[in-house]
């Protein structure tokens, strides 16, 4: 059913749950995990992120350790994985690569912004209406 399962994740503790959850089901039909994180350069909220050579840099050494903790996590369970680092907005990214890459599967976090969520909707509503492909939002609990 499931061949290949993509886990975009921020490498933060309330994304971990989704993490967790999208290693068991890739384990349960022993699909390929992508793990993806995406350096957000362009902000769709009032403030823009301007970023800078050497903190763009930072953050793409961040996120290729969170990418490879995942796909160690998934090399653990015996699963073949990928990582991916990706620059723009993390919605627009997330659904372009699962497109790209014929993902059959997207299992990601939520988590809101707080006042801005309400007005602009979360990273996971965002992507599940640029996608038709199934989406599992794990929830956090409050």
């Amino acid at each position: 059913m499931y061949d290949s399962i993509l886990i975009p994740t921020d490498g933060s503790e309330e994304a971990a749950q989704a993490v967790t959850h999208g290693l068991e089901l890739a384990e349960a039909f022993d699909a390929k995990v992508h793990a993806l994180y995406v350096v957000e350069n362009k902000a769709t909220y009032i403030l823009t992120a301007e970023l800078d050579d050497e903190e763009m840099e930072e953050y793409k050494d961040y996120g290729r350790g969170v990418v490879k903790t995942v796909a160690d996590e998934a090399a653990d369970i015996g699963l073949d994985s990928t990582g991916v680092i990706r620059v723009g907005r993390i919605a627009e990214e997330i659904a372009e690569y699962a497109e790209d890459n014929e993902i059959d599967k997207i299992v990601m976090g939520r988590r809101g912004r707080g006042a801005i969520e309400q007005y602009l909707g979360s990273t996971s509503e965002k992507v599940i209406r640029m996608t038709d492909i199934p989406v599992t939002v794990v929830g956090t609990e409050l």
